[in-house]
This record gives structure tokens, C-alpha cells and sequence, in this order.
């Protein structure tokens, strides 16, 4: 029987990578727009990686099998 290769979903790749212990980092949404309104604490968290969290782990791990 033939086994069949499973696709990486594209748009999920391009903004989740994952780190060596099995969990997915993404950036944070609004960081571009209207981000001079926003405090500086504010702008410097946005610039930083956030850990996805653990329920959606198993959702990426069907999106990007091969990560």
C-alpha cells in the first residue's frame, strides 16, 4: 500500500516556528498598525515571540507534521 505525504499548511508555517522543546512561537497581532499610539512597554512586548498555547499545540502539529 502506498502511504500517502501529508502537505504543511503554508500560511501556518510562515508564522509559527517551533522552538526545541515542542512548543510553537508566533507574534502577537497589531504590530504594525497605529502601533505610535501604543506605550513604549507596549510596543517592546510586541516585539517579542509569544508560546502558543498548549491547546492549539495539537492543532499545529496537523498543520506542520513535518516540523
Amino acid at each position: 500500500m502506498k502511504k500517502y505525504k501529508l502537505k504543511t499548511h503554508k500560511g501556518t508555517a510562515k508564522r509559527i516556528s517551533p522552538t526545541g522543546g515542542g512548543k510553537f512561537t508566533h507574534f502577537k497581532m497589531s504590530r504594525n498598525h497605529h502601533r505610535r499610539r501604543n506605550t513604549g512597554r507596549i510596543s517592546r512586548a510586541l516585539d517579542k515571540k509569544q508560546i502558543l498555547s498548549e491547546g492549539d499545540t495539537r492543532k499545529m502539529k496537523r498543520l506542520l507534521p513535518y516540523v
